[in-house]
């Protein structure tokens, strides 16, 4: 028997593998944090559309109704994905819909901060730079108008806010 045949065999097997299992573990890490971007930017879309419902519910006192279903569906690859404090900011923006409307209609204000953090914090962490760019591309001017208004927020006992939280 060449003992030196099979430790070279042995050698190369065992080099095979270790190298199998970690390109495994790259693939499957590329994987998990593209499928968490992914779930990223579908909450991403889901706070703007609840993000702009808030925003009209303060500026004209139209009360839509927001949606938490993507968030719910989603949940686990963001919580595997984004540092806690993050993942907390968005939370918070969910929370404040599951407040009854008497209570709901008097914290306009604060769910809207909420939920202007959490779209700043996804969008920063969910998409580069171009894309963010291009996603401004395909916005009407009027869409382009109100995004902005309801990125810019109401300061602090404005007259309008105090006014919009009043009549919803």
């Amino acid at each position: 028997m060449d003992y030196e045949k099979l430790f070279i065999g042995a050698f190369g097997a065992t080099v095979g593998v270790v190298g199998w299992l970690l390109v495994g573990l790259y693939i499957q890490g590329r994987a998990k944090d593209r499928a968490a971007r992914e779930a990223a930017r579908a909450v991403y879309f889901e706070l703007a559309s609840n993000h702009l419902n808030i925003f009209v519910a303060l500026e004209y006192g139209s009360y839509g109704s927001l949606t938490r279903t993507t968030f719910d569906r989603l949940l686990p690859e963001l919580a595997a994905w984004l540092p806690i404090e993050e993942l907390q900011a968005i939370s918070v923006a969910y929370m404040g819909q599951e407040l009854p409307a008497e209570v709901r209609r008097q914290s306009l204000l604060a769910i809207h901060d909420a939920h202007r953090t959490a779209v700043s914090l996804l969008r920063a962490r969910a998409f580069s730079k171009a894309e963010i760019a291009r996603l401004s591309q395909h916005l009407r001017p009027d869409q382009m108008q109100l995004m902005d208004a309801a990125d810019g927020g109401f300061p602090s006992g404005s007259e309008r806010g105090h006014a919009a939280t009043t009549r919803a």
